[in-house]
This record gives C-alpha cells, sequence and structure tokens, in this order.
C-alpha cells in the first residue's frame, strides 16, 4: 500500500458542509437560511453578472494566464505595479503556493490560533511546523508571535480581521510587530474581510509593502464582491516575492469568468458600498437583540459574529432543525455569518429558542 508522508497523514482535512438541498432532505425542512460561511447575501455586483454572461460563447478557450486585464484593474486600485500582484484560485490557493515557494521540511511558521485553518494546513503539507500562539482577548497577540520566532522560522501568518473572531489588529500594534520581526521572515497578511472595516486605527497594510519588510497580502473577491462560488483572489508583495510564487503557481490558475467578473465588480463601488451598509445595518441589529438576551459576542469588524456558548454542537444543532445553519467553532463557540435584515431576525428567534431565552 503507496503511503504519503508522516506530515501529510498529520493534516486533518477540511471537512465541508452538506448542501443545503442535502440537508433539508434529510432533515425533512424546507427555506433554510445558511449563516456559516461568511458570503455576501446580497450576491456579486449586476455588473459582474453581465460580464460573465456576455462571455458565456468563450468557454471554449483557455483563459488569460496572465491575468493581465484583472492585475491592470488592481494595480491602479490599490496603487502597486502589475508585477507587484499575482491572482489565485481563492486566497486559499496562494496561501499554498506562499509555503510551497518559501518553507521546506522542519522549517517553522508562527501564527495564532484560533484563525484561518488554512495556514497551518499549508505548512503542515510541506512538512513545515505550525507554530500557533493562543489569541489575547480574542485577537492576535502580535507581541508573543513576534517573541516566539526561531532560526527555523520563515513565515508569520495574521489574519486581519481574524477569521473566526472578527476581530482587528491596529497600527500601533502593527508597526510594534514589525519592528522585532527579522527581515529575512515573510510576513504574510490575510486580509479577506478587509472591505467590512470600519476602524480608522485598522492597520492598512499597503503602506508597508516597500519597507524592508518582506510582506505579503492576501485578499479575495469572495466575501464582500460575492464571487466566492468563482474561487479569485489576489496577492500583493515585492516584485522579487511574486516572481518567485509565479514558479510555483499553476497555469490557468484563474478562470476567464472569474476575471472578468472580478474586473467588473472592481468597477461597481456603489455595490460595495451597499454591501459594507448592509452588514453595519445586520451588525448593529445583532448586537441589540444579543444585548437584550444578556449574551455575550466578540465586536467584529467583518461580515460574522463569534458568540462564545456552551455546547456549541448543541446548539448548532438545535438552529439547524429549525433550518437556521451556522458554523460551531469547537465546543465553545459558534460563528454567524450577518445576513439580510430577514436572516438575521430569523437567527435570533431560532436562537432563543434554542438557548431557552
Amino acid at each position: 500500500m503507496i503511503k504519503p508522508p508522516e506530515y501529510v497523514l498529520g493534516i486533518q482535512p477540511y471537512v465541508p458542509g452538506k448542501p443545503v438541498e442535502e440537508l433539508e432532505r434529510e432533515l425533512g425542512i424546507s427555506h433554510s437560511i445558511k449563516l456559516a460561511s461568511n458570503e455576501n447575501p446580497i450576491g456579486p455586483s449586476p455588473a459582474a453578472l453581465e460580464a460573465i454572461k456576455e462571455n458565456l460563447s468563450d468557454l471554449n478557450r483557455y483563459p488569460d494566464g496572465a491575468g493581465y486585464y484583472l492585475k491592470k484593474a488592481l494595480a491602479e486600485k490599490l496603487s502597486v505595479r502589475e508585477e507587484e500582484v499575482i491572482l489565485g484560485n481563492g486566497s486559499n490557493e496562494l496561501i499554498e503556493v506562499a509555503a510551497r515557494t518559501y518553507m521546506q521540511d522542519g522549517d517553522e511558521a508562527v501564527m495564532a490560533v484560533p484563525s484561518f485553518v488554512i495556514f497551518s494546513m499549508s505548512v503542515q503539507s510541506v512538512g513545515g511546523k505550525a507554530i500557533q500562539i493562543p489569541l489575547k482577548n480574542y485577537t492576535h497577540d502580535l507581541e508573543a508571535m513576534a517573541d516566539a520566532i526561531t532560526e527555523r522560522t520563515k513565515m508569520l501568518f495574521i489574519a486581519n480581521p481574524n477569521n473566526p473572531t472578527g476581530t482587528i489588529n491596529k497600527k500601533d500594534e502593527f508597526e510594534a510587530m514589525l519592528k522585532k520581526v527579522p527581515d529575512n521572515i515573510l510576513v504574510v497578511l490575510d486580509e479577506a474581510y478587509c472591505e467590512y472595516v470600519t476602524d480608522p486605527d485598522y492597520a492598512k497594510s499597503i503602506k508597508y509593502l516597500h519597507t524592508k519588510k518582506n510582506i505579503l497580502i492576501f485578499r479575495t473577491f469572495s466575501k464582500i464582491y460575492g464571487l466566492a462560488g468563482l474561487r479569485i483572489g489576489y496577492g500583493i508583495a515585492k516584485k522579487d516575492i511574486v516572481t518567485n510564487m509565479n514558479r510555483m503557481r499553476a497555469p490557468f490558475n484563474t478562470n476567464s469568468m472569474a476575471q472578468r467578473a472580478a474586473v467588473a465588480a472592481l468597477n461597481d463601488p456603489q455595490h460595495v458600498s451597499h454591501s459594507r451598509n448592509i452588514n453595519e445595518a445586520g451588525k448593529t441589529y445583532l448586537y441589540s437583540e444579543l444585548d437584550a438576551l444578556g449574551v455575550t459576542y466578540v465586536p467584529t469588524e467583518a461580515n460574522f459574529l463569534y458568540i462564545p456558548v456552551e455546547k456549541a454542537m448543541a446548539v448548532y444543532e438545535g438552529l439547524l432543525k429549525m433550518g437556521v445553519i451556522i458554523r460551531p467553532m469547537g465546543p465553545a463557540a459558534i460563528r454567524v455569518t450577518i445576513g439580510l435584515p430577514e436572516e438575521n431576525s430569523r437567527f435570533i428567534e431560532a436562537f432563543k429558542r434554542v438557548s431557552g431565552s
């Protein structure tokens, strides 16, 4: 029997949720709402949908392997050079590409826990060791993370905002951390939810791109842009970092429809603004309702709420039976996507019944 290396066997596979239709069939329910994957509840920009429709007849052609138009649009929007942008099949793929590019067997990467699970999976997949530092007040403890760096450390991962807690690291603490990180370490910032952030003290990472530090920023079109089903993300870094990652990136890794839809989405700021407003209104409502119930939650800068609860799986299963799909986060917390007004209201009513409030 053929076996993979031991470090591969040690990886816990990502467990996706079942399709909503299958859950409804199994449970004998209908009209479920999905508040589990932090998707944009209003969907994609109409301009993005139109761009897809206009180009369906080109599906017999391979996509632009260089992503010329999308990289050009991103460079203009972000005030960076095109050669400082790399495209990926979602930012997930780029996290994996970065690990394969800069790590090898025995190397270490520092990250927080709990945080985005793909960080540790990507490091383990190349034989590396994930050094996981507990959150402090539900937030990345950047000082402790910097202190955990050793001679074997090659990368430092920061999710800002953090998934699953929705917290952010602010400018002052980020700059203090950067001063402590050696120049030969790659600081990886996952900013999948950055467009939702309203805190003016949020660390705007692109301003640090051309310092002595090696910074790699990942963003996605899956969240506020509403293109999760197309799997399109991007990275921003110095030219040499991007060049090295392109050595490991698969050809044609982003599809034609994703590229075209992403360009159109970038050119529709009204959709982004509307999405953010819907999220802020939902956040205000959920805060108010949970406060009235005396339920503790973690204030968020993203499009989801992290709610510590006892017997999280029981809460999850109880909500599921009422057609409300959320995400259990271990034994003592749940994560709930902020949805449309009627979805948020339905979650609150179901949560009241499940928790006996």
